[in-house]
């Protein structure tokens, strides 16, 4: 077929608040090139801060999330170029990954099947994951002579308790949905004809949520897991009073009223409504 355009190996749809990002290259199991890199960030800066986005979902087109990253493309064409060369492809790809940590918005992995290798790093830098049973996880680089690189190490210990990444990394062998959802790789794992339906129901719970708030949480889950107790409990602190003053809609004020005053919803049980103040 004929080679991709770069701005056409992400595909991106907008409906009801949640942005839909596909991978588009399943021809080659939708690998990351250099191309793809670029364009995924070109997408993220977009989205960021686009008032009819409150969730992204990355997601991939075919039967594959992500085979990580393009053999060919990503290694032996940069290297090919020197130092220079793998330095600047290695930036392009850990630029958006960055992006993705610390976005705007909640993410949401959508594994719809394979994710290896380099596929890891979007992994974990999307906020939540969901999985199909029938996709297949692996740290396939010991079968090629090469380590487990580029942030795949670290999400696997990150992610999984220490024997089972170790064993995940030195045998090469693959996980599927529900033994990834087991190691602690995703939230959760369902059949693939229902995978899409379940994401599609969290990001619209999500979307009910004060995105200011949502926010601020997702970045102190992250934050807080390097810091001491006492450091933590500080951050939260001065967090929530950021917070404070961050929240130009006062949600916390209103949900207040809506508890103590107007008893018209239960925290413990839902959301307060957002729409009423």
């Amino acid at each position: 077929m004929t080679e991709r355009t770069e701005a056409d190996t992400v595909a991106v749809t907008v409906k009801d608040g949640i942005a839909w990002v596909r991978f588009n290259r399943p021809e080659k199991r939708n690998c990351m090139s250099p191309k793809l890199n670029r364009q995924m960030l070109r997408v993220l800066t977009d989205l960021e801060f686009r008032d009819d986005v409150g969730v992204v979902v990355l997601s991939g087109e075919g039967t594959a999330w992500s085979a990580g990253m393009d053999l060919k493309e990503y290694f032996r064409d940069t290297e090919a170029l020197g130092l220079p060369g793998i330095r600047q492809s290695q930036r392009e790809a850990y630029a958006w990954w960055e992006r993705l940590r610390w976005f705007q918005k909640v993410t949401i992995a959508m594994v719809n099947g394979w994710c290896f290798g380099g596929g890891y790093g979007p992994l974990y830098s999307c906020d939540l994951a969901f999985c199909a049973d029938e996709a297949e996880f692996g740290l396939s680089e010991i079968n090629w002579g090469i380590l487990p690189g580029g942030g795949a190490t670290k999400v696997a210990v990150e992610l999984m308790p220490m024997r089972k990444a170790m064993y995940h990394a030195l045998m090469g062998e693959n996980l599927t949905g529900k033994q990834a959802e087991a190691a602690g790789l995703v939230n959760e794992s369902h059949p693939v004809a229902a995978l899409e339906a379940r994401v599609n129901e969290v990001a619209q719970k999500l979307l009910k949520k004060n995105l200011d708030t949502l926010k601020a949480t997702k970045d102190a889950v992250r934050r807080v897991r390097e810091m001491t107790y006492d450091n933590a409990e500080d951050y939260l602190i001065r967090a929530q009073e950021a917070l404070n003053f961050h929240d130009k809609s006062d949600g916390r004020h209103i949900g207040m009223k809506q508890f103590l005053d107007e008893k018209s919803y239960k925290p413990g049980l839902g959301e307060y409504d957002k729409k009423k103040s």
